[in-house]
């Protein structure tokens, strides 16, 4: 089996104005990102994603030529069920052999952002192709499934004091949820804002639903400290990005100062990265998104990382169809994995794309059972959204 194609795409869906939120990434219109198609010569084709910003905030052209022009030429007449061994090959660019041979990575120089997107969207493509070869699911080839459908949290959560308890409470009734996440930071102005708020979705929700607080990384460490004081009595499930992930320390900080769970990685590349979280004693919820931290091989190794420290994983699943799929198969094999991210904000990227249908029941998600990721792409809906080159 070999690599006869691989070709990245800039996918861009509108979203209609009714159904539109707007956060610290301001108003969000559209959703966004690069779609990588890889196509074997023999005639299985697989489907991966990579990202390099949140909803309509990101330009595409750059990761879609990186994946084209940089990367694509070389894994032409590859084997693509070697997955390991082409992701090891494109971190460390020209040095990939000595990777290889000497057991250590040599990285390239441009390991970050784009290129470690790029390859992760690779990825995603490869291990749909290497399950779709074996006719097995992802998880299969991850050791197995622990569960055929998995609890999921849904994530949202804009609306002012007023609304964010009715907000979410609808999304408790639409799918039967029993945790919900709402955003603060930035977008409220002040602590106490946010404050305001979380307090009020606590009162409207009662005690039995689990409550999330997302800051986006936009408070200092002085502000994110105010915020969980001020909703030290609100029983958050967890604190997600108090501050910048360039602040690993900070970070550190605002959870030896709370007895909040501190949740973060959405923004990191690499194991590398989640284990400098490990290390500085940062965070309790690992959640790499598989879009941007290196893809299904990546993801994997960062979740062995949080089984080993006795930390939760927790995927960022604000994707399309494949970074979604590919976060359920880990998510279902992973050991340190607890519940999903559901993304109640308009994603015609999940639900217009594929032929299938991820639909919560009783707040669970079913893991798919069919081969590779287990979706189909509907490539004459990407056609009529791809931009144009």
């Amino acid at each position: 089996m070999r690599i006869a194609s691989v070709a990245a795409a800039w996918v861009h869906f509108p979203i209609a104005a009714e159904q539109q939120h707007v956060s610290d990434f301001g108003r969000v219109a559209s959703f966004d990102a690069a779609i990588v198609r890889v196509a074997t010569e023999c005639g299985l084709v697989g489907w991966g994603e990579a990202k390099n910003a949140a909803g309509s905030a990101g330009v595409y052209g750059g990761l879609v030529a990186v994946i084209n022009d940089d990367l694509a030429p070389g894994l032409i007449g590859r084997d693509p069920r070697d997955v390991a061994v082409i992701w090891e090959e494109l971190y460390s660019g020209v040095r990939g052999h000595f990777a290889l041979s000497r057991g250590h990575v040599f990285p390239d120089m441009a390991r970050r952002g784009h290129r470690i997107a790029a390859i992760g969207g690779i990825d995603l493509a490869l291990w749909d192709i290497l399950g779709k070869s074996l006719g097995v699911p992802v998880w299969r080839l991850l050791g197995g499934r622990k569960a055929v459908a998995m609890p999921a949290y849904a994530s949202g959560g804009w609306a002012d004091a007023a609304g964010i308890g009715a907000e979410l409470a609808g999304y408790v009734a639409r799918g039967g949820f029993r945790a919900v996440k709402m955003r603060v930071g930035a977008m409220d102005g002040a602590p106490h804002a946010s404050a305001a708020r979380v307090i009020a979705a606590r009162r409207h929700l009662g005690p039995d639903i689990a409550l999330m607080a997302d800051a986006h990384g936009t408070f200092t460490v002085a502000e994110a400290k105010r915020f969980a004081w001020m909703v030290r009595d609100c029983d958050l499930a967890w604190f997600e990005e108090p501050v910048a992930a360039d602040d690993k320390p900070g970070m550190a900080e605002v959870r030896a100062a709370s007895h909040l769970p501190i949740a973060a990685g959405e923004s990191e590349h690499t194991r590398f990265d989640f284990r400098d979280l490990i290390a500085h004693r940062a965070v309790d919820v690992l959640q790499p998104d598989l879009a941007i931290c290196g893809g299904l091989t990546e993801a994997a190794r960062i979740g062995a990382l949080a089984a080993a420290h006795n930390l939760q994983l927790s995927p960022h699943l604000w994707a399309g169809a494949p970074a979604f799929a590919a976060g359920l198969h880990l998510s279902a094999a992973s050991p340190a994995s607890a519940i999903l991210e559901y993304s109640l904000g308009a994603n015609p990227m999940l639900h217009a794309l594929i032929e299938e249908r991820f639909i919560p029941v009783d707040g669970a998600i079913a893991i798919p059972d069919r081969p590779g990721l287990g979706i189909t792409m509907r490539e004459d809906v990407l056609r009529a959204h791809t931009v144009a080159a």
